[in-house]
């Protein structure tokens, strides 16, 4: 779609591809363009649950809440936390699980630990313990396997044997290298807290978070996770909203400079928005093309054509 929007955009500027609008700029325009239309989507929905409550809102293809649900859905995204220290863990982000959070939906805790060992050979895809003893420690499919010494997760597959356990991943690679197996079935919700309540809380046997109803607070990117036991990697999931991954549009350039569109390169990035968000993103970037070449009948073109949007 971004190669789509991009010879609009140049065709509605009735210019040509030699660096009246470069392709970087347009990388930071489309950029612009997707983060309005995505943080738009929020407001749209609210709008819409207030006309569907006073029976303004339809049904079937004319229900909007739907569709909009539908394309916020589309960025939910389902990461185990990364451990910082004691029982504080980091937000989803970049550098710890490759996307950036917009919002959380819910913290999901596996508080009960079933077995804790060192890795006594390396195969692919498997841990293996000769002193473990997998059968009789009630290890089932579906539970969380964390190397202790990389942070990496995997879940179980199989039980093997006793001493081997088939996983999802390759996480042991040379050993001995520690290991932690919990129980995918004790996993329960925290409840976010403020940090003023989470003090009431800690101060009282009777509401005092534990393993079956824990809680969390939220300070800049880090959540602290009560009660402190839940203190590891694997032991923290997140299900959370991410923002859409930035746009580019990447080239190969030809004799003479004129940039060619090539989605082969490494770090070629479409939009994330659905396709019928395409004259969307060409009016937000007609309108940003308009200030930066310095034509205001663009940029007047595109605010109009965007108001009648909003009317509509």
């Amino acid at each position: 779609m971004i190669n789509s929007v991009r010879s609009t955009v140049l065709s509605i500027l009735n210019k040509n591809n030699f660096g009246y609008i470069s392709p970087a700029d347009f990388n930071n325009y489309c950029k612009q363009a997707q983060l309005e239309i995505f943080e738009d989507y929020f407001s749209k929905i609210n709008k819409q649950i207030n006309f569907e409550n006073v029976r303004q809102s339809g049904t079937d293809y004319a229900n909007l809440v739907k569709k909009i649900s539908e394309d916020i859905e589309y960025f939910s995204s389902t990461n185990f936390l990364s451990h910082f220290a004691n029982n504080i863990f980091y937000m989803p982000s970049l550098s710890t699980t490759g996307d950036s959070w917009f919002m959380t939906g819910k913290i999901l805790c596996y508080t009960n630990e079933l077995a804790t060992g060192n890795t006594s050979s390396v195969v692919v895809n498997q841990l293996v313990d000769t002193a473990g003893a997998f059968t009789s420690k009630g290890i089932v499919a579906n539970d969380i396997v964390v190397n202790v010494s990389t942070g990496d997760i995997a879940r179980v597959i199989s039980v093997v044997s006793a001493t081997v356990i088939s996983l999802t991943a390759d996480i042991f690679t040379y050993a001995p290298e520690d290991y932690l197996i919990l129980e995918s079935a004790s996993v329960k919700e925290a409840e976010k807290v403020t940090h003023g309540k989470v003090t009431m809380l800690n101060t009282s046997n009777l509401t005092m978070p534990n393993n079956t109803f824990p809680a969390y607070t939220l300070e800049n990117s880090f959540i602290t996770v009560y009660p402190s036991t839940v203190n590891s990697k694997g032991q923290v999931l997140s299900q959370y909203t991410r923002y859409p991954k930035d746009p580019k549009w990447t080239y190969v350039s030809l004799i003479g400079g004129e940039p060619s569109f090539d989605q082969s390169q490494p770090d070629y990035q479409d939009f994330e928005l659905p396709q019928e968000e395409e004259p969307n993103l060409i009016i937000k970037i007609l309108a940003y093309c308009g200030i930066s070449i310095r034509e205001t009948e663009v940029y007047q073109f595109a605010k109009m054509e965007e108001r009648e949007n909003d009317a509509k």
